[in-house]
Parts: C-alpha cells; structure tokens; sequence
C-alpha cells in the first residue's frame, strides 16, 4: 500500500443529529466506508481521519462527504452499502422504472443498468458474471414488469438441478420436493417483488411456472418471459434445448456464473460454449459483470476481486 498522510475531512453544518445518523450505531457506518476502500477512518466528533492509500483515502473522503449530506435521517445498513456500489460506478438511473412492488428499484451500477436496457431491447439476452452481481434478480424484476404491462402472459423460471457437492439422491421426498431447494432463489426474488399473496394466486393460474430444466424438453413457450438461472451448469446439449424452447412473443433471460461451474470434471458448460457460439447472432445480448458490479457487502467485491485475480495467475 502506498503510505500517504492522512486525510482529514471536517463535516458542516455541525449538528448532532446528523451526525449520529450519519455515523451509525457504534459508528457502523464509518466500519463499512472504511471496509469498501480499504482505508482506516479515526473520528472526533465532526472531525474525521482517514488513512491509507492516498487515491482511496481521497474516493472514501468523498463518499463521506456524500453520505453527510443524506444524513437529515437515519441512515441504515442497506443505505451505505447500496450508497457505495452507486458511487464505485456513479450510476444514472434508467428513465423507465419497472413495474414491481420495490418503486426505487433501478440499476445501480454501469452494468446493471446495461444489463435492464438489452433485457427490454432484445429477445434472448446472456447475463455472465460473479455472484451478487444481480442477474437473477434484475431478470425476475424485468419478467415481473414485462407481465405487469400484459407484455407477456406468464413467467416461466428454471434452472439445472445439478448437485453443489451433495447428492439429489440422499435428499427426503419426491422429485419435486428434492429440486425444490434449488429453486428457493427464484422463489425469494418473485415474494420480494411481488409480495406471497399475489405470487401465489399466480402460482393458482398457472401465471407462474418454476420447474427444472429437464421439464422443458419438448415445449415450446408461446408469450412468455423465460428465465433460465445457474446455466453454467448446463450441458451444452441443454443449452440448445433451451434456447430452441422459445416460441412467438417470448422473452428469454440467461444467467450464470462461469467460475462456479458444478459439472462433473470434464464436463463442457453450456454457457461457456454459448458464449463462443452465439457472440456474433444478431437479436441476442451479453451483459458481462464482474466485481464492480457487486450488490452486498462491500467486502463480498474485494473477495470477488481476489478470486479473479488469482483466476488469471492461474490462467
């Protein structure tokens, strides 16, 4: 690290209030500022110090400075932390919200924001990257908008039920209950936008389909939004399976992350494959996200970042 003098930031209008918001039960706040850049924050009152590497003392410098001035009210965890991944990418919202039950949800990052516009600009778009990136999310968001405006008639939600080191096999029930756990995710995302009353009266009428991709051989999927979640654990035969389900008036979404790869050793991805394949056919998308564009913990992007560090040395 670059040995730099601190820096030092006095914050005005001086007020306790604000500053007790800002600064967050057991200065908390300053604990995750201080974890996203890497730097140490000392305070006294208004008066802060902030050390390190002299570029990333003066980047949390200014997200300190931000954050004073949001600080009329409380702010929470999920503030700061969706605060700084907004300042690492200085997003500007979409101007065409979504229609979901979260009204402030939005792309918070370069990519993300990308990511929503090829979704309602093409047919089939590819979503690739680290975990916490939002794919699954902000796919699930845009199905539940594009049903919402009668774009589609349902959402259809699948993925592989392939097996993260345990097997399907030594899991109690029937088949439905043994690949239900896989699908837990896309679950949680339709309750959060949606809320479980009206996802379940989807559920009823059949608006709401969520089954393992083994189902969908031999359909084709008329006026629906797709969304095929974990495809890096997708066979490339299956990755074709899949994409040739897409019928009249359909929307199709992929997201995978090709670093977390369950296959079996030796076993090709489907997404790595249809990465290479389809890159150049018109009609189609690919959104790359890499740790820039993780939505958690501030630390979750350095681990991302070490992980893929360590990806190239290997390479």
């Amino acid at each position: 690290m670059n040995a730099a003098r601190p820096l030092d930031l006095t914050l005005h209008p001086v007020d306790n209030e604000r500053l007790a918001n800002f600064c967050g039960p057991l200065d908390e706040n300053l604990r995750q500022v201080e974890t996203a850049y890497d730097v140490t924050i000392s305070r006294r009152g208004e008066r802060l110090r902030i050390g390190g590497d002299h570029a990333q003392a003066r980047l949390a410098q200014q997200a300190l400075q931000h954050f004073y001035e949001l600080a009329k009210a409380p702010l929470s965890l999920d503030d700061i932390q969706l605060g700084l991944v907004e300042l690492r990418g200085q997003v500007i919202q979409p101007p065409i919200g979504l229609l979901t039950r979260k009204s402030d949800l939005h792309g918070r990052t370069p990519n993300q924001v990308k990511y929503l516009r090829q979704i309602q600009e093409h047919d089939i778009t590819f979503g690739i990257g680290p975990a916490g990136t939002g794919k699954t999310y902000l796919a699930v968001a845009s199905a539940v908008d594009a049903f919402e405006r009668d774009m589609v008639q349902r959402i259809v939600l699948t993925r592989p039920a392939v097996e993260a080191g345990e097997r399907l096999g030594f899991l109690p029930g029937d088949l439905a209950q043994k690949v239900d756990p896989y699908l837990r995710p896309l679950y949680d995302a339709l309750y959060d936008l949606m809320g479980f009353d009206k996802v379940a009266r989807m559920f009823e009428k059949q608006a709401i389909e969520i089954a393992p991709l083994a189902y969908m051989r031999g359909r084709t999927l008329n006026h629906a939004f797709i969304i095929l979640d974990e495809a890096q654990n997708t066979t490339p035969e299956q990755m074709k399976m899949f994409l040739t389900r897409i019928g009249i008036g359909a929307k199709a979404v992929v997201t995978g992350d090709v670093t977390q790869t369950d296959l079996p050793r030796g076993h090709k991805s489907g997404l790595v494959e249809a990465r290479r394949i389809l890159g150049d056919v018109r009609g189609l998308a690919f959104t790359d996200f890499d740790a820039s564009d993780v939505v958690r913990h501030p630390l979750v992007a350095r681990i991302v970042s070490a992980y893929e560090k360590h990806g190239k040395e290997q390479q």
